[in-house]
This record gives structure tokens, sequence and C-alpha cells, in this order.
């Protein structure tokens, strides 16, 4: 993909740097991103990263409320190319698991599904419990990626930024999405 539109939520999981280095990263690839974030996602970029919402804003081409049930991928009809949640809280992966539709992020992920379009999963907690594990093996049926934001120490990243963009970049080829530079086992 040379060009898309993706939908991007943030949630209150701890690993807000993820989820800024993914929008900075797709923004230099040309790709569309239409975001949210949740309330606590905001709490938790303030006290890991030092960061309001309106720091991150120009980084996506529009963001929507998360109670706005009026937004184009709370519909099927409109063309998004896949969507990320990044990171994502356990909340979020229930919901999502279990087809509850409390929010926005709820409803975009459970379009996602429906429409047969790529939806990864970033969760974020440690360790797992069962329900985490048979939360993550419903939405693994259903069609998502659970794609938990573990390092590849094998690219000696210099700084969790760097680590971050690597884990980007590996969403990225996920979704298709060619990302120059990005390191590769063998390269």
């Amino acid at each position: 993909m040379s060009a898309g539109k993706l939908i991007l939520a943030i949630t209150g999981a701890s690993g807000s740097l993820l989820a800024i280095e993914f929008l900075k990263l797709m923004r230099e690839n040309d790709i569309e991103i239409h975001a949210m974030i949740s309330a606590a996602g905001r709490k938790v970029m303030e006290l890991e990263e030092e960061m309001r919402f309106e720091d991150i804003e120009p980084l996506a081409a529009a963001w929507y409320d998360v109670d706005d049930f009026t937004a184009p991928m709370a519909s099927g009809s409109a063309r998004f190319d896949g969507m990320v949640v990044l990171p994502c809280s356990m909340g979020t992966l229930a919901a999502i698991a279990n087809g509850f539709s409390g929010n926005l992020i709820h409803r975009a992920a459970d379009v996602t599904l429906k429409e047969r379009r790529p939806l990864l999963l970033a969760v974020r907690e440690t360790p797992f419990n069962r329900t985490h594990l048979r939360n993550m093996l419903k939405v693994h049926d259903a069609g998502a990626t659970i794609c938990p934001p573990l390092p590849s120490f094998y690219h000696k990243p210099k700084s969790l930024r760097e680590m971050a963009r690597i884990f980007g970049g590996r969403l990225a080829d996920l979704l298709g999405i060619e990302v120059e530079g990005q390191p590769r086992w063998g390269e």
C-alpha cells in the first residue's frame, strides 16, 4: 500500500510512546490517519510522555470523539484500509472480543472485523490471565491480529523512541505498508 487510510485508536494502556511514533511514521509515509483517543489514553499520555492531546493533534488527518457514533468508522460503508489499537488495554480487548460497542473505538473495531479488514491489537498487559488469553483467542478467531509491542533486540535500538519506531514499522508491515529504512533481519 503506497498510500492509504487507517483508523488508529489510542486507549489507556501503558505505551503512549508507541502511538506517538506510529503516528509520526504513518505521516512520513503519506498514510492518512483517522484517530481517536480515550480519556484514559489522554491521561496516560500526560503521565508517560508529559504530552497533551494538542501536542499530537496535528499528526492525524482527523480526530473523533470516542462517544461520536456518527463518525465515519462507525459504518462499514466508510472506506478504511484497516485499524490499529495502539496501545490496546485489556478492557478494550474484552469489549472487542465480546462484540460490545460501548464507544467508537469498540464500534470501529467491530466494523473492521465484520468488513474483513485488518485489525491489529497491540495488547499491553503482563502477565496475561486466563480471561485475557481467551479474549485474545476470540478476536484472533474473528480475524484480528494480536501484536503485543515486544521489542526485537537484534536491531540494537539505541533508545525507547527508536524501539517504538521499529515496532511501528512492524505494524506497517502487517498492514502491507512499505516503510523505507525499516530494519530487517539479515539486511
